[in-house]
């Protein structure tokens, strides 16, 4: 506690005192950029990884960063979300798990805490279709306890991406092209962000995902594929957001899609091979609503998603 209040001194000495007007601005209103979902764990500190400002990140924190599917619980959770994008008009919301996670290690030996620590039991409950997806599909091909905890933590970060899309003021926001969502994992023993890309099936710095004229040149960054995240991991689904395009636009992307398919389809006819995740793409890397309507069946939950929320789904 006496570190807290030395803090606290510290604190108004450095910060208040060469931050007056944004204090003042933000007493009156606040708007954030980002809604940031992470964990509740002491190792992760939103503003302090990305280097945030008082007042720019909206943050919800829970043990394993857990958005339960709409209507699967009234928390505050669902709460926050609507609060974020209906009032604050928050357009890019970062889901943001970490390595060496305690919420999704024991989501793996679940039954283990039903007796010890029944509200965490109750609440990991949430993250059903986690567990059940790395069990069914990844326990039983020679990986260690400790590189399960690691696909564990990237696939969770995905189903909640997915959960996330069963609120109607996420879903309204996406039909509009007005919301995009952000994959994240943060390493604690290095201080690295990865961030998760649809297209390339890949973990990257997430300056990949930013126009590279946007960026300095000792900004440019690196790329991962996915199995070298923690060395073992397969390629989870997509996730990123349905965006509006325009008619020449979509002509582009079918005439893409149509070449792609020529030479390989691995995924059966009707199914979007990226887990019903969006099939825009943006010149600058924003939503551009225009007056085309893009095929509702991209804006609904496909198969495959709606076995990663509620059931967990095998590949």
């Amino acid at each position: 506690m006496r570190k807290l209040v030395k803090g606290l001194k510290q604190f108004r000495a450095s910060y208040v005192s060469t931050h007056q007007e944004l204090l003042e601005q933000l007493a009156h209103m606040q708007k954030p950029r980002v809604l940031f979902v992470t964990c509740s764990d002491s190792r992760v500190a939103p503003n302090l990884m990305t280097n945030a400002d008082l007042g720019d990140l909206f943050v919800i924190r829970n043990a394993g960063n857990i958005i339960p599917p709409y209507g699967a619980a009234n928390g505050g959770e669902g709460a926050a979300v609507e609060y974020a994008v209906q009032a604050l008009d928050i357009q890019q919301i970062v889901v943001c798990g970490h390595s060496h996670c305690g919420a999704m290690k024991g989501l793996l030996q679940l039954g283990e805490l039903e007796m010890t620590m029944p509200l965490v039991y109750d609440w990991l409950k949430h993250a059903e279709a986690t567990r059940r997806l790395v069990m069914e599909n990844y326990a039983n091909s020679g990986h260690t306890k400790e590189e399960l905890l690691e696909i564990a933590v990237a696939e969770n970060v995905l189903t909640q991406i997915e959960n996330l899309k069963t609120y109607p003021v996420i879903h309204s926001r996406l039909f509009r092209g007005r919301l995009k969502l952000y994959a994240w994992i943060y390493l604690i023993e290095t201080g690295e962000v990865l961030a998760y890309d649809p297209e390339t099936h890949a973990y990257m710095s997430p300056q990949m995902q930013i126009q590279d004229h946007d960026l300095g040149e000792d900004e440019l960054p690196g790329r991962y594929t996915a199995t070298q995240y923690s060395g073992k991991l397969t390629s989870p689904v997509a996730c990123e957001l349905p965006l509006y395009l325009t008619d020449s636009e979509l002509s582009e992307l079918e005439e893409e899609r149509a070449t792609a398919q020529s030479h390989s389809n691995p995924y059966p006819a009707g199914h979007h091979g990226n887990g019903g995740a969006g099939q825009g793409r943006s010149t600058n890397g924003s939503s551009h609503p225009s007056n085309h309507s893009p095929d509702l069946e991209t804006l609904w939950l496909s198969p495959e998603q709606a076995d990663r929320i509620y059931r967990g789904a095998k590949r």
